[in-house]
């Protein structure tokens, strides 16, 4: 029985060829997107799901609240572990702190490795939080020595290449040329997806042994960085709100008095494990990944299921369309005996198979989509997660729910024909069919209408972002780095009078990070103008005497700073005004207080913008390297370029990096940055979202456009004697062209009316994050209307043109 239901189904398939391959090729693209759109969703929401007791899991962040902005840390203060450790709240509470070592030396065969990634100092604790897998050492006394490390399986095996574990256990490394270590464990890394990525696991009294020995010696409530990480798990009957109300009475008792005059507050707060990944605003430990973002997947996850029902009403609208052709072979079966369930499991059976097509096609059809979605596809996520268990069940069960979505409808209004009506052939089609059409009809064109006015409105705002004057100059500007750790000023104007020979280099500046960047470094700053006090937040950008020069800061009132070292300020229009001078030059001479010493004002610069136009402009002040020979924020070199073709600049960027290496001779930690470049990530999620927009844009057409073809296909079929009764009567090409394609673009008309509103509502919702933003030009929407007019058109034309062009005599003959 069944497999007489797959033969007839196949042959239906066959003896319509047009309409089935219209079906394979929507439900095709439906579940491709869908196939590849569940992996992202499936692997990035399966990180770190491994852990025992990971709902119990939580990292301590803090917030840092000022009255003018909110500034998150994934770290806590040192000072903290120690005040909640004996809370009954706590199963276990656990610390480490990401430090990382400038060289590591195995001296027993002579290898040394520069500045390691993944290595933090940590107690026994953390390993009772994270349950690692210990392949060799003592797991009842973890890092109780105060000078052992643990390393993975992988860093074991760059440290000590071809050496089983059991042999690694005693051995020696020495840490930045005087730390000698003992490694006393090695653990399996983490088989699983994890944002746990570290390698190395020193013991934490090391600490003491480095440069951060006073931090931990001389505790301090506002020292906060994201270095310092704290991990708790709290008891199965835990009461999280007791937690936290905890956690702000212990951050209010440790307020200072100048926090309490600014206004300023430091919160506490529990992130959930499971929350690590996802949330941009506390960041995950290895960045050059990049972080899985929970609106962009959602954007895709809707993507998918959109295209899918694109796929599922086209073979809705064009089953029911086809009705009437069917429907003596529908008589027929039942006049045989047929029972309306055997006829239900025949059209059902028929659905399956066209699903189960497209299905393969769409597997195969994933891998290359995997490519093409590379800038969402996590680096980790490949074809072979189509062979875990939950990925089939989940693939079988979404063909399943295609198939009824697909099929159920039209194989109840099939099997309901009445036998005597069909064999007389006094068959009608149902109004309600005709209406369940136009509005699946409708419902496809309004979600292409919709894409299609996302699409050019995206578009049109990332192009006003990379457009718009940052306020500097950001082309043929590059920043060399220092080596990590490297505070030597002195190595750095070595290199600078190096750089002086090469002549396709204009200005040379030593600094921190370019004017607009991803860092930040800030404080409180407060003036008095004898009436009452300002207070502010001010952000720093830091460099010498040519800085302003690399970058052409525009200086509106005053000079700039004297020379690297002298304390002196000069602030931008948006801290003038904050402070309440009525102009430029009324600020220049005037006393600031910043960090309890007074400042001097010596100039005013124009505003320019600090990060993505997605911020305001803060305010900020351009000053030297006041803290050395402690401590220097001058991190490398920034280096105007002269304009050059592409050939020409890479012989510069060589000479530069030769430069580099002949001042640099002991470490290898060459890095470069194009400013422009650095300037267009900043809007990397935008970019990724018009691309996604582009695809879903194009794709939702198409679908649109092939089921619209399938139904005019069929409707000039049905009108043929009619198109050529109007040509003997002398209607003209045009005028029946005219009367054929009305009906269709009068839908399309009404989706365009229906679209409009929405995609509005969604482009301003989504514009509303960014504190500048192009407007929604009443022109986009006419655009896209009559794009998808014209789309619309096209299709329709083709197949009406051909029919009103038929020779009359053909269609009347049987007359």
């Amino acid at each position: 029985m069944i497999k007489n239901y797959f033969k007839i189904a196949w042959r239906n398939l066959m003896k319509h060829k047009v309409f089935s391959l219209i079906n394979i090729i929507g439900l095709t693209i439906g579940l491709s997107a869908s196939f590849v759109i569940g992996l992202m969703v499936y692997y990035d929401a399966t990180f770190d799901d491994f852990h025992k007791d990971g709902d119990r899991i939580y990292r301590v962040v803090t917030d840092l609240i000022s009255p003018e902005d909110t500034f998150s840390i994934s770290g806590v203060t040192l000072a903290l572990e120690d005040e909640i450790k004996d809370d009954s709240n706590f199963e276990t509470v656990g610390s480490f702190y990401i430090e990382r070592p400038f060289k590591v030396e195995n001296r027993e065969l002579g290898s040394e490795f520069k500045w390691p990634n993944f290595v933090i100092f940590t107690d026994a604790n953390y390993f009772k939080i994270f349950n690692y897998t210990f392949l060799a050492g003592d797991e009842t006394s973890i890092l109780s020595h105060p000078n052992s490390v643990i390393l993975t399986e992988n860093r074991a095996a760059d440290y000590f290449p071809n050496t089983v574990p059991s042999d690694i256990i005693g051995k020696t490394l020495v840490y930045n040329d005087s730390l000698n270590v003992t490694v006393t464990g090695i653990v399996e890394n983490f088989k699983e997806r994890t944002d746990f990525v570290f390698e190395e696991f020193i013991a934490k009294p090391l600490l003491l042994q480095t440069r951060l020995r006073e931090n931990f010696l001389n505790l301090n409530w506002n020292n906060t960085n994201d270095a310092s990480q704290l991990f708790v798990k709290v008891a199965s009957n835990a009461d999280l709100s007791a937690i936290q109300n905890r956690l702000d009475n212990l951050a209010a008792a440790h307020q200072d008095e100048d926090s309490k005059k600014y206004g300023d507050e430091q919160k506490f707060g529990l992130q959930p494990l499971s929350d690590i990944h996802f949330n941009e605003k506390y960041g995950i430990y290895d960045w050059t990944k990049g972080q899985a973002n929970k609106s962009l997947l959602t954007n895709l996850a809707l993507v998918a299921i959109f295209l899918l029902l694109l796929g599922c009403i086209n073979f809705i609208n064009l089953n029911t369309a086809q009705a009437s052709q069917r429907a003596k072979e529908i008589g027929i079966r039942k006049t045989l005996g047929s029972s309306r369930k055997q006829l239900i499991g025949q059209f059902m059976g028929e659905t399956f198979l066209l699903v189960l097509i497209s299905a393969l096609l769409s597997v195969l059809l994933s891998k290359w989509l995997i490519n093409v979605f590379s800038d969402f596809v996590p680096d980790g996520l490949n074809f072979e997660l189509f062979k875990s268990p939950l990925i089939v069940v989940c693939v079988i069960v979404l063909l399943i729910i295609v198939t009824f979505l697909s099929g159920f409808y039209p194989a109840l209004i099939l099997s309901k024909f009445n036998t005597v009506s069909v064999l007389k052939n006094h068959l009608a089609v149902g109004d309600k069919k005709v209406k369940l059409r136009k509005f699946l009809t409708i419902f496809q064109f309004t979600i292409a209408q919709i894409f299609i006015i996302a699409t050019l409105l995206v578009g049109k705002q990332i192009n006003f972002l990379l457009t718009t004057d940052m306020g500097f100059k950001t082309d043929a500007i590059i920043s060399v780095y220092s080596p990590r750790g490297e505070r030597e000023v002195s190595k750095k104007e070595l290199y600078v009078e190096k750089l002086r020979a090469i002549p396709e280099i204009k200005e040379i500046s030593i600094g921190g990070t370019p004017p607009a960047s991803i860092s930040t470094n800030s404080t409180s700053l407060s003036y008095n103008n004898g009436e009452n006090e300002v207070n502010t937040d001010l952000q720093f950008i830091f460099g010498d005497i040519n800085y302003s020069k690399v970058f052409e800061l525009d200086l509106l009132a005053g000079r700039s700073i004297r020379n690297d070292t002298v304390k002196e300020l000069v602030i931008n229009e948006t801290c003038r005004k904050k402070l309440g001078f009525k102009s430029p030059e009324e600020a220049v001479g005037k006393i600031v207080l910043l960090g309890g010493e007074n400042v001097p004002i010596v100039g005013v610069m124009a505003d320019f913008f600090q990060r993505s136009l997605k911020s305001n402009i803060k305010p900020m002040a351009f000053r030297g390297d006041w803290n050395r020979p402690d401590w220097s924020q001058f991190q490398g070199l920034h280096l105007a370029l002269q304009n050059e073709s592409s050939e020409d600049l890479k012989t510069t960027l060589s000479k530069i990096e030769h430069a580099y290496k002949s001042v640099y001779t002991e470490i290898d930690d060459y890095r470069v940055e194009f400013l422009d470049e650095s300037i267009q990530n900043f809007y990397n999620r935008e970019r990724k979202i018009s691309k996604l927009l582009n695809w879903a844009t194009g794709l939702s057409i198409l679908i649109s456009c092939l089921g619209l073809l399938g139904l005019v296909i069929y409707t000039t079929n049905r009108r043929v004697k009619e198109i050529g009764v109007r040509k003997v009567l002398g209607a003209s090409l045009f005028q029946i062209n005219t009367i054929l394609c009305k009906e269709f673009l009068i839908l399309v008309a009404i989706a365009f009316v229906i679209a409009a509103p929405i995609a509005w509502y969604g482009i301003n919702n989504w514009l509303q994050d960014f504190a500048y933003k192009t407007s929604i030009s009443f022109w986009v929407f006419l655009v896209s209307g009559l794009a998808m007019i014209f789309f619309a058109l096209l299709v329709i034309s083709v197949k009406t043109l051909q029919a009103a062009n038929a020779n009359p005599v053909d269609s009347l003959r049987s007359e």
